[in-house]
C-alpha cells in the first residue's frame, strides 16, 4: 500500500513538471516571436530610412561620407538664409521701401506710376472754394483726366460723412460728386474740425491703398497749387527712399484748456513750449514708403490736437530725411484782401503773381 501510494505522488510531480515546461515553451516561443517581429519591423524602418536617405541626397548609395554631410548641411543653412531675405524683400516691397519704377496693369503692358496725388481736404459749405479750385488750377471733366495721364497728377477732394448720414449735408456732396467725380468720401469719417487729425491720416491710408503714386501731397481747400512748380520740385527727390517735404516749423504747444490751440497731451513734450519739427498744414508732401507706413500702421498710430503735427509724429521715429522748403510756406492775404476778392476772383487775379511759387493761400 505504501509503495502504490509513493508511484502515485511521483506520477503526479512528473505530470506537473510537464505542465510547466509546457507553459513555459508557449511563453517562449511568443516572446520569440514578438522579439523576432520588432527586429524585423526595425530593419523595415531602416531600409526606408536609408532609402529615403539616398533619394534627396541624390547619392544613390546607403551610406555618404562626412564631407558630403556637411555639404548637405550647408546648403540646407544658405536655402534657409535666401528664404528669409526672399521675406525680408517681400515685406519691404509692401511697405514701399523699394523702388519699383513701373506698375503692371491687367492684361499687356506697363503702366507707368503716378507721380503724386494731390488730396484738397474740404468739408461741407465750402462748395465756392471748390469751384474756384477747379477753375483756376485742378480742371474738370477731359482736362482733369488730361492731367493724370500726361502729368502723373492725380487731384482729388477729399471729405468724411455728416454726424446724421443721409441728410442734406451728404445728399449735396454726392450730387456734386456726381457732376464732377472729383471726390474721395471717407465714409469711416464724421466731418469735424476735431476730426481733422484722423482724416488726414484716413486720406494718406486710402490713396496709398488705391494709388501706388511716388508722393502724396495733403492741401487746404484755400490754397492755390502751381502744378508745374509742384510737379519740378518732387521730381528732384524721387531716388530718395522716405521724404517728408514742407515748410518745416516747431509751433507753440498750448496747454491752457481755453485756448484755440489747446493741446489735450501737452505734458508728453516736457518742459518746453515748442512741438517737434514738423511740416506746417497748408501743404505738405510725403513719399511713397511714409504713406505706405501709415496706411499698414493705421490702427496703432495716435494723433494729436493738430492734424499737421500728428503727421509730424509719425515720422519722428523712422529714418525719414525732412526738407525745408521755403515755396511750401504758402503766404496769406490779409483779411482786406480777402473781402475784397473771392475766391474764384483771388485764384485769376493772383496767378500772375506767384508764377514761380508752389503754393498761396488765400
Amino acid at each position: 500500500m505504501q509503495s502504490r501510494g509513493s508511484n502515485q505522488r511521483l506520477a503526479a510531480m512528473v505530470s506537473g513538471s510537464r505542465s510547466s515546461t509546457l507553459l513555459f515553451s508557449m511563453f517562449s516561443i511568443v516572446a520569440a516571436i514578438y522579439v523576432a517581429g520588432r527586429l524585423w519591423q526595425d530593419s523595415q524602418n531602416r531600409v526606408y530610412l536609408i532609402k529615403e536617405l539616398d533619394r534627396i541626397t541624390g547619392q544613390g548609395k546607403s551610406a555618404i561620407s562626412v564631407e558630403d554631410s556637411l555639404k548637405i548641411i550647408a546648403c540646407k543653412e544658405q536655402h534657409k538664409k535666401l528664404e528669409a531675405l526672399e521675406m525680408e524683400l517681400a515685406a519691404a516691397r509692401h511697405e514701399g521701401f523699394v523702388t519699383k519704377p513701373f506698375s503692371r496693369t491687367r492684361g499687356s503692358g506697363l503702366k507707368k506710376r503716378p507721380l503724386v496725388v494731390i488730396g484738397i481736404h474740404t468739408t461741407f459749405g465750402h462748395k465756392r472754394n471748390r469751384d474756384a479750385i477747379r477753375k483756376a488750377w485742378m480742371s474738370t471733366g477731359v482736362a482733369l483726366k488730361k492731367t493724370e495721364d500726361e502729368k502723373g497728377v492725380v487731384v482729388r477732394f477729399i471729405i468724411g460723412r455728416s454726424a446724421n448720414q443721409g441728410d442734406s449735408l451728404d445728399r449735396a456732396i454726392i450730387n456734386e460728386n456726381k457732376q464732377t467725380n472729383d471726390f474721395i468720401i471717407l465714409n469711416d469719417l464724421v466731418e469735424a474740425p476735431e476730426e481733422l487729425p484722423r482724416k488726414t491720416k484716413l486720406f494718406f491710408a486710402h490713396a496709398a491703398d488705391n494709388w501706388d503714386a511716388e508722393f502724396y501731397v495733403k492741401v487746404n481747400d484755400d490754397v492755390y497749387v502751381n502744378i508745374d512748380a509742384l510737379v519740378t520740385t518732387l521730381k528732384a527727390h524721387l531716388q530718395e527712399a522716405r521724404t517728408y517735404i514742407g515748410c518745416m516749423k516747431s509751433g507753440e504747444v498750448f496747454s491752457d484748456v481755453g485756448h484755440k490751440w489747446y493741446e489735450p497731451d501737452w505734458w508728453k513734450f516736457g518742459d518746453g513750449k515748442s512741438y517737434f519739427r514738423y511740416a506746417s498744414g497748408e501743404m505738405y508732401v510725403i513719399s511713397r514708403g511714409l504713406a505706405k507706413f501709415i496706411s499698414i500702421n493705421r490702427s496703432i498710430i495716435r494723433t494729436y490736437a493738430h492734424d499737421d503735427v500728428s503727421a509730424g509724429s509719425w515720422f519722428i521715429g523712422l529714418n525719414v530725411k525732412y526738407v525745408h522748403e521755403p515755396n511750401f510756406c504758402c503766404s496769406s492775404w490779409s483779411p482786406e484782401q480777402k473781402e475784397h476778392y473771392g475766391p474764384t476772383e483771388f485764384f485769376s487775379s493772383y496767378f500772375e503773381n506767384i508764377k514761380r511759387a508752389i503754393c498761396s493761400g488765400v
